[in-house]
C-alpha cells in the first residue's frame, strides 16, 4: 500500500489489498515498461506531519508516474501514456451520507481528474462496488488482471 513501482517485460507488477484504494498502472504503448501506483487518499493536503508519502495520494503518485515517462522519454520524442485503474470500492456502508466516508469514490474520482491534468488517457477501469481486488499488470502484453473477491478473475 501507498507504493509505487515499474516493471519491464517479461516480469510482472502486482498490488493487493484494494479496497478502497484505487491500483493505477500507467504505460507508454511503445515501451515494454509499467509502472503501478497503490493509492490510499484523494489529495495530499490530506498529509498529517511534515513529509509527505508521496504515494499514498492520488495527485502525487499520478504526477510521479508521469514524470517517470517523460525522464525515459528521448529529446523532443512524443509520451503516449495510457492508464487503466481498479479498485476504488465503498466497503463499507454508513447510515450517513457524508462526503468523509467516501473514501473509495473520491479516490477514483481524484485519479481520474489527475490522469485529465496530466494528459494521459484513461483506457479501461474496474471500479466501484463493495469487493476488495488484487490486480496485476503485464508490461508486454498491456493487460491488466484483475481478481475480485467472491467474483473471480477478468482482464481489462
Amino acid at each position: 500500500m501507498a507504493d509505487i513501482n515499474f516493471a519491464a517485460s517479461p516480469s510482472t507488477i502486482r498490488t493487493s489489498g484494494l479496497g478502497s484504494c484505487v491500483g493505477v498502472v500507467i504505460y507508454d504503448e511503445k515501451l515494454n515498461i509499467g509502472g503501478m501506483a497503490h493509492i490510499m487518499l484523494p489529495d495530499s493536503s490530506m498529509s498529517r506531519g511534515g513529509i509527505v508519502q508521496r504515494a499514498k495520494y492520488a495527485d502525487t503518485a499520478v504526477t510521479d508516474l508521469v514524470s517517470y515517462f517523460r525522464s525515459k522519454s528521448k529529446q523532443g520524442e512524443a509520451v503516449r501514456l495510457k492508464a487503466k485503474i481498479a479498485g476504488g470500492a465503498q466497503m463499507f456502508q454508513f447510515s450517513t451520507s457524508t462526503e468523509l466516508f467516501r473514501i473509495g469514490p473520491r479516490n477514483v474520482e481524484a485519479v481520474k481528474e489527475q490522469l485529465k491534468n496530466m494528459k494521459v488517457m484513461l483506457i479501461n477501469e474496474d471500479t466501484g462496488g463493495s469487493s476488495g481486488r488484487t490486480i496485476e499488470f503485464d508490461p508486454e502484453t498491456k493487460k491488466l488482471y484483475i481478481r475480485t473477491v467472491n467474483k473471480g478473475e477478468k482482464v481489462i
